[in-house]
């Protein structure tokens, strides 16, 4: 048994791209994108007809309007290859406008629904700011189901089980980054590697505070550097994996032994937490890792999303 394949037996696999051909090998549940995925995904040329239909098809529509018709296209392309769901993401321009993220976020699933698919199949991704995590309470009453990305702290991750969401997206290999970075010469990988590093170590804690207060949230670990931070998670409800390290993990034949369960959490000593705005403010930036890389990666898919507008003109 291969890596990936014993992975599976504690953990639901996760394809995180948006290159819908490399799905089938490794035959994940589920498949994420975002729109760095997506404009990686168009600018391979067999995808250019994917683009040249979408945007042929929406010509003289809205920018936004056509994106979410494109992003959509994408999603449903997926959704052939997984037997679960897909992630689509708002626009990341809209992260800290609640109206506006429930608004698109209202469009993008009825597009799905206009292809006949069923919402269950579809998790909407919106960003863990304060007014995202607002905007995910709203939709998922409204029977939404929402994916929580750019999550870096655990004040985030409290917050959104709090709102009710459906699954939140810890990013391992940006956390990772931040220390690596901040650590500079003084960085020693070994020490850093497996449970101690400080990617898995956030993740471990939302999933032992998750389970032993019994939060219905998903925790997916996403946005891996090595296939280590991926096997130390082992057990983690969802783990969102690229291509490329899938393809490792199935080209390797070592053990692998769950790191987290259910029954391990809910034995530790573990207090409630709860946050309401202003707490969650200040938690927030009191945590200078979360801070800048919330910042950050909203800045790097805005980016994205108007590459991709570009070539839509």
């Amino acid at each position: 048994m291969n890596q990936l394949e014993a992975l599976k037996q504690y953990t639901t696999v996760v394809a995180d791209t948006g290159d819908f051909h490399q799905l089938a090998q490794f035959h994940p549940q589920d498949a994420t994108t975002n729109p760095s995925l997506i404009l990686k995904a168009v600018q391979k040329p067999e995808y250019a007809p994917l683009l040249a239909e979408t945007v042929a098809a929406h010509r003289g529509q809205p920018l936004d309007v056509v994106m979410d018709h494109l992003l959509v296209r994408f999603g449903c392309e997926i959704l052939k290859h997984v037997p679960g769901r897909v992630s689509t993401e708002v626009d990341a321009r809209l992260s800290f406008d609640t109206a506006a993220t429930v608004a698109r976020a209202r469009r993008i699933m009825a597009l799905y629904e206009a292809q006949g698919v069923a919402r269950e199949r579809v998790l909407i991704k919106v960003a863990s700011t304060w007014e995202g995590i607002q905007a995910a309470a709203q939709l998922e009453r409204e029977g939404i189901r929402c994916n929580l990305t750019l999550l870096f702290s655990f004040c985030q991750a409290v917050a959104c089980g709090q709102a009710g969401v459906q699954l939140i997206s810890p990013f391992v290999g940006r956390i990772y980054d931040w220390y690596k970075k901040a650590a500079g010469p003084n960085w020693v990988e070994a020490d850093n590697a497996g449970a101690n590093d400080p990617g898995v170590k956030s993740v471990t804690a939302i999933y032992n505070h998750y389970k032993k207060h019994g939060i219905r949230t998903e925790v997916m670990g996403a946005s891996f550097r090595n296939i280590g931070q991926i096997t130390a998670l082992a057990g983690c409800d969802l783990l969102t994996i690229s291509p490329e390290l899938l393809a490792q993990l199935a080209a390797t034949e070592a053990p692998l032994a769950q790191a987290l369960s259910m029954q391990a959490a809910q034995a530790m000593d573990l207090g409630a937490v709860s946050y309401d705005e202003a707490s969650f403010r200040l938690a927030l930036n009191e945590d200078a890792m979360a801070t800048e890389k919330l910042a950050e990666g909203i800045r790097a898919f805005c980016a994205d999303a108007i590459k991709l507008e570009a070539l839509m003109v």
